[in-house]
């Protein structure tokens, strides 16, 4: 009887489908992926090093807060009741980080100024993720179904693709009276330290 022997030849694996993530899932990777740099600062030495991780800090926060503003936050107005105010102060919070970001790009790593410059972007951009992933996802994830944040999920993804690594400024003029107007939430003594760096009394 002839005997029967079973293949060797390996069928070829399909390709692994990139898992999806959800909305918050993408927002607190950028958030943890953002800290990463900030602690990498607060123990970098030398204009060089500190310089190349503004440089990583501020590609990070452009694209994050311009995904963000784009997708999630339209889609929190309209969809959760009363989240209008959450939502306003969090872009507010993004003008003042971006704000700031505008002021490194133009500040030599030499510059006395500059350390001091970061540490306050770095006090704002925490307090802006606390309040965002205590309080507003929270909210998203009791409103939105499971379907909702995966698509959300994928919007953000493809909008990070093609988000500018450059922060929005836009008018920045107003943005330290706005900030002023959040003292009791971002720190006074923060808002008071942005004033004293941008030379206004």
């Amino acid at each position: 009887m002839p005997s029967t022997s079973k293949s060797t030849s390996k069928r070829p694996k399909a390709a692994a489908r990139p898992r999806r993530q959800d909305a918050i899932a993408v927002l607190k990777q950028d958030h943890r992926e953002v800290e990463k740099l900030f602690k990498q600062f607060e123990r970098a030495s030398g204009s060089a090093q500190k310089q190349h991780l503004v440089e990583a800090i501020t590609t990070a926060l452009a694209q994050h807060t311009a995904i963000e503003e784009r997708i999630v936050y339209p889609w929190a107005r309209e969809y959760i009741e009363n989240e209008d105010d959450t939502v306003l102060e969090a872009v507010e919070e993004h003008r003042v980080a971006k704000w700031l970001l505008a002021e490194l790009a133009s500040t030599a790593p030499d510059d006395e100024r500059f350390d001091a410059r970061v540490t306050v972007l770095i006090e704002v951009v925490r307090h802006h993720v606390k309040e965002e992933e205590c309080d507003f996802f929270p909210d998203l994830r009791d409103v939105a179904t499971r379907s909702e944040l995966l698509e959300l999920g994928d919007e953000l993804k493809a909008a990070k693709r093609t988000a500018s690594k450059t922060p929005d400024v836009g008018a920045v003029g107003g943005v330290l009276s706005s900030a002023i107007g959040h003292a009791h939430d971002v720190g006074k003594d923060v808002l008071d330290r942005v004033g004293v760096l941008a030379g206004v009394e």
